[in-house]
């Protein structure tokens, strides 16, 4: 994957497909401590012992639509390349969270990428699951909850174009504050 917010998207969608009704996408970049990590965090089903114990192996996946899962392998390859290591939290019928840290300034760590538009494919898709996104760059915080945008729309639907574009022109002025305080 080319950078981060692929592998965001990808394991957002499997924490849909385990039926995760909210989840919740944490970044932190802390440049004082060298420390880029990101953790994705759902309600979903969680792995079964089987399922834990394999999630780093690229030969084993529970989708009868191919015969491997690369997601959670090239993550924690990405993240071990750049002197970073990954943690996965499961228990059955409560949910996982995959953590993964990297060295920030290390030069093979990928960049975070378009993460407003992983978030923005990810609510327009998927209306009925909340979404969380905690970005944390240095001592600034974001934060978008999706289900406290839905209680202020009311009947309005979170993934109507005019929200859309709203939620998409907010996560980039974020980006673009925070980009332009560091420089």
């Amino acid at each position: 994957m080319e950078d981060l917010s692929l592998h965001i998207l990808d394991i957002a969608e499997n924490a849909i497909t385990a039926g995760a009704t909210r989840i919740t996408i944490r970044i932190v970049e802390d440049l004082d401590a060298n420390l880029f990590l990101m953790e994705i965090s759902d309600n979903g089903r969680g792995m079964d012992k089987e399922m834990y114990e394999h999630a780093c192996d690229p030969f084993y996946t529970t989708r009868t639509t191919r015969k491997v899962g690369l997601g959670i392998p090239l993550l924690a390859q990405a993240a071990r390349d750049c002197r970073g290591d990954i943690k996965i939290k499961t228990e059955k019928g409560k949910g996982s969270a995959i953590t993964a840290t990297f060295q920030y300034n290390h030069i093979d760590r990928k960049p975070l990428g378009d993460i407003e538009k992983t978030m923005i494919v990810l609510i327009a898709s998927n209306p009925d699951i909340d979404f969380v996104l905690e970005h944390k760059k240095n001592s600034e915080w974001y934060v978008l909850d999706t289900s406290e945008i839905k209680k202020e729309l009311g009947d309005v639907p979170i993934n109507n174009m005019e929200v859309i574009k709203i939620i998409k022109d907010d996560i980039r002025a974020w980006l673009n504050q925070v980009n332009n305080m560091i420089k």
